[in-house]
């Protein structure tokens, strides 16, 4: 046989640092996207705060759902009543009723992706095994007992479902340890990412030895340049490692800051970016006037922070963008629970919008993980306008629909004689939305509600 030389054609998807950045604004809540901010203005001479007033945009027109970057916010304080408030709509919307947990997050995923019953009730149980830090504690056995599935699940249907749910938002959930957590991170940046291969390496097996060794020390038991190893240390302290600690809940009586405001113009539902989503930062034009007629060490290093400022500015615009583009084929899919509320919930999950707006699912996943809608209803998760669905025979009826009409009947019922489970299934039925009794119960114990012979000794 002879060496010889071929050429191939190939395509090989890459992330950029440009996308990189993109997609980390983009799963900052509107907390963190301000401490984001605020680093980097501190960080970066190029960048200062922009203090000029947003100009008011155009009416838009009788369009669906409203071309947000052409409509104006209203004016919530000194707008007109809604017909469903009965008074203005002010800040104190903003008040978190409760916050989402990293548990309510990953069983959102979960309920929205295509899984079979009993891998969802698989998947359920890791997530309940897994703690506030976003680690999977629990043994395979107490997880195939916790499922209560007959036949227990097998070591090979966990571990199946378990990689479907690492790959998951935030990135490194469900990892077992801190090295498989770094790794999963590790496994989404591009193969040319500096010092990538060798951080993958050692968060395998040479994790525990680092703080021992040192760069130097665990260069020389390696056989490499201490510079190599110093780039692949410095590419794990740039992961999180706890990927579930930014989830939690808020204290009562906290506010949220909401990502898009909602409202009706003339018939049609409006979306805009709420004002603090909106980019508040700029070019300093001063320094990027330097940048351009420096020369020497200067202009390297003014150059190199102009393009970071560049890519910044570039990332908050494609997070507004594609949180727009988002609400835009949500509400045109929702406008109903915008209207009469959950009982008019359609099904909606996370593959029929990415689909729609040409988007990967986890970007949606992403651009809706702990971003909230300023509505005439309150300040609501943007997770509440999606939900599950269930076959009726003349469609499908939302998950958080059916447990609407449940807690309806349950608050009519005669508080002497209240509603079985099978009684409640009877109800749906006769609604047209036949759906079974253990399904109700699940329902039920969902919202809290408790059976019926506890009821019946409360009243």
């Amino acid at each position: 046989m002879k060496p010889s030389l071929q050429v191939a054609l190939g395509q090989q998807l890459r992330l950029t640092p440009q996308l990189r950045q993109a997609i980390h604004l983009l799963q900052l809540s509107g907390a963190e996207l301000e401490q984001e901010l605020a680093a980097a203005v501190e960080a970066n001479p190029l960048l200062d705060w922009d203090e000029t007033p947003p100009e008011p945009a155009a009416d838009a027109g009788d369009t669906d759902a409203g071309d947000a970057e052409a409509v104006q916010e209203p004016d919530w304080d000194d707008g007109p009543a809604l017909p469903w408030q009965g008074d203005g709509t002010d800040a104190s919307q903003d008040m978190a009723a409760a916050s989402e947990t990293l548990h309510d997050h990953l069983l959102w995923q979960l309920h929205l992706g295509h899984f079979t019953e009993r891998d969802r009730a698989i998947g359920a149980a890791l997530v309940d095994a897994i703690d506030d830090d976003g680690y999977l504690r629990e043994s395979p056995d107490s997880i195939a007992t916790a499922t209560g599935l007959q036949p227990p699940p097998t070591p090979n249907e966990t571990s199946t479902v378990l990689h479907r749910l690492q790959c998951f938002d935030p990135v490194g959930v469900g990892a077992r340890d801190l090295g498989e957590c770094l790794r999963l991170q590790l496994a989404l940046l591009p193969d040319d990412t500096p010092g990538r291969t060798l951080a993958t390496d050692i968060a395998g097996d040479a994790l525990q030895r680092l703080p021992r060794a040192g760069i130097d020390g665990l260069a020389r038991e390696l056989g490499l340049d201490p510079g190599e190893v110093a780039i692949a240390v410095a590419l794990l302290r740039s992961l999180d490692p706890r990927p579930g600690a930014r989830f939690g809940e808020l204290p009562n009586g906290s506010y949220v800051m909401p990502d898009v405001v909602v409202w009706r113009d003339r018939g049609l539902w409006r979306v805009a970016l709420a004002s603090g989503a909106r980019p508040r930062v700029t070019l300093h034009q001063g320094y990027a006037a330097m940048a351009d007629q420096a020369a020497g060490t200067d202009a390297s290093y003014l150059r190199g922070r102009l393009q970071e400022a560049r890519w910044l500015l570039k990332g908050l615009q494609a997070r507004g963008e594609t949180l727009l583009r988002v609400m835009h084929c949500v509400l045109r899919q929702q406008a109903g629970f915008l209207e009469f509320g959950e009982q008019a919930l359609r099904p909606l999950t996370l593959r029929e919008v990415a689909a729609e707006v040409g988007l990967h699912e986890s970007t949606v996943s992403r651009a809706v993980a702990r971003k909230y809608a300023r509505t005439p209803r309150g300040t609501l998760p943007l997770r509440a306008f999606f939900s599950s669905g269930i076959e009726t025979g003349g469609g499908e009826a939302s998950s958080t629909a059916i447990q609407a009409l449940i807690r309806q009947l349950v608050d009519a019922e005669d508080p002497r004689r209240p509603l079985s489970d099978a009684r409640l299934a009877d109800a749906l039925k006769a609604a047209g939305i036949p759906v079974a009794r253990r399904t109700v119960a699940k329902y039920r114990e969902a919202l809290r509600i408790p059976v019926s012979a506890e009821r019946l000794r409360m009243a």
